[in-house]
């Protein structure tokens, strides 16, 4: 049976005055129906655009999707017309963006936000779309639905905005979600609630959820498979267990020693990966990683490296990964 969800070689530039910036460069992966991927890596590696990229959402100019395959249940997206496109936003696929407090429409009230796409895909009318939209905001926890359905955004704090954002995405019962940063601004113990709300969901509802994050926390304990990308790249993929336990790239060990972990002394030092990201319009040849990693050989400078097939489902861009993962074994629950 074939992914939900096929990405073959997805290449998403900016043409800018300055060049040609290469945001997303090439990445392949799969998204099977009910599975919950995490997507993760340093701010400005290419996540969010890769996901706006699946809806073609990209803004043009500047950004243009160069080339690649985005299959859908078999359907190619990036060739269909822009009115069927229409028809899979929020119907099909869902997203949640980036920021709760700005993702809302200040000057419409909650309920024309959430019947305008259940009139729209669903072909539900004014009474129906309103009942549905309070079932939806009883769902994902806020409390007296009915008596706040007609209040305003700012009449609402940033998690149940956040809350708000996660009825929307689900009202059409799409068959995938694409949930970027979804736990942005909000506090720990709000994160937590809307996470387990996107994870019952994705239970209950068979949908399947891409998790864009930089919190690795998050990612080990919802995700079934992790991408982790650098510099517009997928440079390691695994499941979550096979990618805590033994991690094959430099950046991704990079990423694991630099994030506090509670079976570790309480004096111990984090460990930060030194150096920053590369200039995506001047790219270096060879691996985006050499000026950083402290595996490096000369053949990283001269050649990119593959996606190594290294265990079952754990694929790894690296020359050196059997002396990474030799290196040390990082254990996450």
């Amino acid at each position: 049976m074939a992914p939900l969800l096929e990405v073959r070689d997805l290449k998403t530039y900016f043409f800018t005055d300055d060049g040609v910036v290469k945001a997303v460069d090439g990445i392949s992966y799969d998204v099977e129906a009910g599975e919950t991927l995490g997507l993760v890596g340093e701010s400005g590696c290419g996540k969010s655009v890769s996901a706006l990229s699946l809806l073609r959402l990209i803004p043009n100019p500047p950004g243009r999707i160069v080339s690649g395959e985005v299959l859908f249940e078999g359907e190619d997206l990036l060739k269909v017309s822009d009115d069927a496109i229409r028809h899979v936003r929020g119907n099909r696929i869902a997203m949640i963006f980036q920021e709760p407090m700005t993702s809302l429409n200040p000057v419409l009230t909650i309920s024309r936000q959430l019947t305008e796409a259940l009139e729209l895909h669903l072909k539900l009318d004014g009474g129906a779309a309103k009942q549905r939209a309070i079932q939806l905001l009883d769902m994902v926890g806020i409390s007296e639905a009915a008596a706040r359905i007609d209040d305003y955004p700012h009449q609402f704090s940033g998690g149940m905005r956040q809350r708000v954002m996660i009825a929307m995405a689900l009202s059409c019962n799409p068959k995938l979600l694409l949930a970027d940063e979804p736990t942005t601004a909000l506090d720990v113990t709000i994160q937590a609630q809307v996470l387990e709300i996107l994870a019952r969901l994705s239970r209950e509802f068979g949908t399947a959820v891409i998790i864009i994050t930089h919190n690795l926390g998050v990612v080990a304990r919802y995700a079934d498979r992790v991408n982790v990308m650098y510099a517009g790249k997928i440079i390691e993929t695994a499941t979550a267990k096979s990618l805590y336990a033994n991690p094959k790239h430099p950046y991704t060990l990079g990423l694991l020693k630099s994030v506090p972990r509670l079976d570790q002394e309480r004096k111990s030092k984090l460990i930060p990966i030194e150096g920053v990201p590369p200039d995506l319009i001047n790219m270096p040849p060879g691996c985006s990683f050499y000026p950083r990693c402290t595996y490096r050989v000369d053949k990283c400078a001269q050649e990119t490296p593959p996606l190594f097939d290294v265990e079952e489902k754990h694929r790894v861009a690296c020359w050196e990964w059997e002396k990474v993962g030799a290196a040390q074994a990082v254990v996450t629950e």
